[in-house]
C-alpha cells in the first residue's frame, strides 16, 4: 500500500524556518513525482511544488520558488520541504503528495 506520512511541523515566527519531512512506504520515492500541498481554513487547497521523477525540475506555486525548497532523499525514502522566511499566510496543514495519494499532514503555523 501506498503510504505518505508528514511530519515535523510546528510554530515558527515570521522570517523564521522550518523542515517538513515525509516518510514514503510502499514505493520508491525516485520513481515518482510528488509534491507537497497546503489547506488553510477557509481557503482552497493550494499546491506548494511538484517534483518531477526524473529530476527534471521542480514547478512551484506563486511566491514560493525563493522561500521553499523541495529535496528528495532516495536512500531513506523520504521527501522533504524546506521553508525559509515563513510568512504568516503559509500557516496551514502541509500533505505531501504521489498523484490523487496523500497522507496525514503536519501543521505549520507562522506567528509571533
Amino acid at each position: 500500500d501506498v503510504q505518505l506520512q508528514a511530519c515535523g511541523g510546528g510554530l515558527a515566527p515570521p522570517g523564521g524556518s522550518l523542515i517538513v519531512s515525509c516518510l514514503a512506504s510502499g514505493f520508491r520515492v525516485d520513481e515518482y513525482s510528488l509534491g507537497w500541498f497546503r489547506q488553510a481554513p477557509g481557503r482552497e487547497r493550494e499546491g506548494v511544488v511538484c517534483l518531477n521523477s526524473a529530476e527534471e525540475g521542480s514547478r512551484y506555486g506563486p511566491g514560493m520558488k525563493a522561500r521553499f525548497t523541495i529535496e528528495r532523499d532516495n536512500a531513506k525514502n523520504m521527501l522533504y520541504l524546506r521553508m525559509n522566511n515563513l510568512q504568516v499566510d503559509d500557516t496551514a496543514v502541509y500533505y505531501c503528495t504521489r498523484g490523487n495519494s496523500r497522507g496525514q499532514g503536519t501543521q505549520v503555523t507562522v506567528s509571533s
